[in-house]
C-alpha cells in the first residue's frame, strides 16, 4: 500500500508539473484559423485545451469556399487579432488552409506583441490533389476560389509566398483516410496534403506524426505538441498518446482516440 501511494504521489507530482510546463503566460491570446471547407466547430477540443491551460482563444469561422486566399485573410484574420487587443503576445493555431492566410496576413501585417505559430498540415507547397484534380467537375464548386489557388505549381500563391521570419512550428501528418488521394499524391501524406508540402523555409520546427488530415486537431498527442510549441518554442518527440491523455484528463479534458 506504501508503495501504491507513494506512486500515486510521484505520478500526480509529475501531472502538476507537466501542467505547470505548458501553462499559457498570463494575458496571452490564441487566434485559431480553421482549414478549407471547415468551421470554427472543427477546433473545439484544441480550443478548449488551450483556454484549460490559461489563453484566452479566438476562434472564428470564415467562409473558407467563398473567397480568394486574399479576400478571406484580409476579411477575417484582422478582426479576429483584434479580439487578442489589451492582451498579452498573440500566437497563432491554423489547420490546412488557414496557415496560408496567416502567411499571406503577416507579409502585410505584423502585431507589435507576436507570439509563436503552430501550422497543421498546412499546404505550405501547395497539394497535389488540387494539380490533378482542379479540372474534375465540381472540384472547384466544393473547394472554392481559395482552394483552386493551392496547387504545387511555382505560380500558385503558396509558392509565391516569403519564407516565413516568425517562430513557427508545423506537424505534418502521415496516416490517411482515402487511399486514392493518397495514391494520387504519391509521398508521404495525410489524405489531403503531403508531408514535404507542409516544410517551409524559416520554420523553426517539423515533426510528422500518424494522424490523419481531417482529424489531427483533435489528436491528443497533436494538442499537447501545441501547447508544448506555445510554451516554449519547440515540440517534444518522446510525447505518446497516453502520456497525452493524461495530461488532457488533468485538464479536465476527455481524449479521443489518436487519427
Amino acid at each position: 500500500m506504501k508503495k501504491l501511494l507513494t506512486a500515486m504521489t510521484l505520478a500526480l507530482a509529475q501531472t502538476s508539473g507537466a501542467l505547470a510546463e505548458t501553462a499559457a503566460q498570463p494575458g496571452d491570446c490564441v487566434v485559431l484559423l480553421h482549414g478549407l471547407a471547415r468551421t470554427e466547430a472543427s477546433m473545439l477540443v484544441m480550443q478548449t485545451a488551450l483556454e484549460a491551460s490559461g489563453y484566452h482563444v479566438v476562434n472564428s469561422g470564415y467562409p473558407s469556399t467563398e473567397g480568394s486566399v486574399s479576400a478571406l485573410a484580409g476579411g477575417w484574420v484582422g478582426p479576429a487579432v483584434a479580439e487578442c487587443e489589451g492582451r498579452g503576445r498573440v500566437h497563432f493555431v491554423t489547420h490546412s488552409m488557414g496557415g496560408i492566410l496567416l502567411r499571406l496576413w503577416l507579409t502585410q501585417h505584423r502585431p507589435k506583441n507576436l507570439g509563436r505559430v503552430v501550422m497543421l498540415a498546412p499546404p505550405n507547397k501547395g497539394s497535389e490533389l488540387v494539380d490533378k484534380l482542379g479540372t474534375v467537375p465540381g472540384f472547384s464548386w466544393l473547394n472554392g476560389p481559395a482552394g483552386m489557388e493551392l496547387g504545387t505549381s511555382p505560380r500558385s500563391l503558396p509558392n509565391r509566398l516569403p519564407p516565413v521570419d516568425f517562430t513557427l512550428g508545423v506537424i505534418a501528418g502521415s496516416r490517411s483516410l482515402n487511399p486514392i488521394y493518397s495514391a494520387l499524391i504519391g509521398s508521404e501524406n495525410d489524405g489531403k496534403v503531403s508531408v514535404e508540402s507542409t516544410k517551409v523555409a524559416g520554420m523553426t520546427a517539423h515533426l510528422t506524426l500518424p494522424v490523419t488530415h481531417t482529424f489531427l486537431m483533435n489528436s491528443p498527442v497533436v494538442i499537447l505538441q501545441v501547447l508544448n510549441f506555445l510554451h516554449d518554442g519547440r515540440f517534444d518527440p518522446e510525447i505518446d498518446f497516453f502520456a497525452a491523455s493524461r495530461h488532457l484528463a488533468a485538464l479536465g479534458i476527455e481524449a479521443l482516440r489518436p487519427e
